[in-house]
């Protein structure tokens, strides 16, 4: 029993992320916080922290969001246990393979950070795309999008294998144009911090703009639009931090603000429901293969977007998006 609670202990406090604040502190030498490692331990509560701080918020105002809150907690309590050493395992591996080929490095310096960070949104995006894009993607996708409430437990949403897979692309394109690795993990933390923020719910931060910077990086409400299912706002905003590669692929929206934000995925689910929204893009899939006529549709409701089908009756994002706005045009 107390081997239980102390293995509990130290999960709650690797969640809060002060672990190894508190080694430092312990330890008695606060120098160390002027290390980089002790500049991280004092960076990664602060999600965490902001997350306790949303909910307590949420409580208070009577919008306490519990199903998200609830739902997202039995994610990352079940994403603990099965994946916990995956998307490391395949970020090592890539290294391994790609580093080789690497036509040059790029080092931890100011044009290297600048110049690495835009390959690695290049990265992110082409991930990101792929996730809407192709259906069986989109089934490691989706559970992050179910949530029909957006907060920062959002950020932790997520099917256990989606973190493999994008990771395997990100760190793939990174290291084959010149990432150097300790640059990378660099990269990769910044990304990881700021990808949390953005969750982050009108209980903490209302109107979720960042003033004069939306202009150049995604903020919160550029990824409370990502997060809607409004057919305007479906499959925009794939970027994480510079919306450079939105602008480059015409994917970048802007908040309208006459249209209310509806968050979650368009098909009907259980947002409550743990098995409903971890396994239910999966079922419904391998039920289209499994009644889909001859290889070829087999095969392309696997690759093709979510809401083709092999009827011709197509609902897919584009699809929506372009009836949505023929419409609007038609009411002008």
């Amino acid at each position: 029993m107390l081997h239980f609670l102390a293995e509990l202990w130290q999960e709650i406090l690797g969640f809060l992320g002060i672990t190894n604040a508190l080694k430092i502190l312990n330890s008695g030498d606060y120098s160390s916080f002027l290390t980089y490692d002790g500049v991280l331990a004092l960076i990664n509560p602060l999600l965490p922290l902001l997350l306790v701080l949303e909910l307590l918020l949420g409580l208070i105002h009577k919008k306490p969001q519990a199903k998200v809150y609830r739902t997202n907690f039995l994610i990352y309590i079940f994403n603990r246990i099965v994946g916990r050493y995956l998307a490391i395992g395949m970020v090592a591996v890539c290294i391994g393979l790609f580093s080789k080929y690497a036509p040059f490095s790029l080092g931890i310096s100011f044009w290297g950070l600048v110049i690495g960070y835009i390959i690695w949104e290049f990265s992110h995006f082409i991930y990101h795309y792929l996730g809407h894009k192709v259906r069986l993607f989109w089934c490691l996708h989706a559970t992050h999008h179910t949530p029909e409430d957006m907060n920062l437990s959002v950020s932790y949403a997520h099917f256990f294998l989606e973190a493999p897979y994008a990771d395997t692309i990100r760190t793939s394109i990174c290291i084959l144009c010149g990432v150097s690795p300790t640059l990378l993990f660099l990269i990769m933390f910044i990304d990881g911090t700021y990808g949390g923020f953005i969750h982050v719910g009108e209980n903490l931060l209302k109107k979720g703009k960042l003033g004069f910077l939306s202009k150049f990086i995604l903020t919160p409400q550029h990824h409370r639009i990502h997060h809607a299912r409004n057919p305007l706002y479906v499959d925009t905003n794939f970027c994480n931090l510079l919306n450079i590669w939105d602008r480059v692929f015409k994917t970048y929206q802007e908040e309208d603000p006459s249209l209310k934000i509806e968050y979650g995925i368009t098909r009907q689910i259980d947002s409550s429901n743990f098995g409903d929204v971890y396994f239910s893009e999966i079922t419904a899939l391998a039920k289209d293969v499994w009644q889909a006529p001859g290889l070829k549709n087999k095969l392309l409701y696997i690759l093709m977007p979510p809401g083709w089908s092999h009827l011709g009756e197509h609902k897919t994002a584009r699809i929506m998006r372009e009836e949505y706005l023929g419409l609007q045009q038609e009411t002008v």
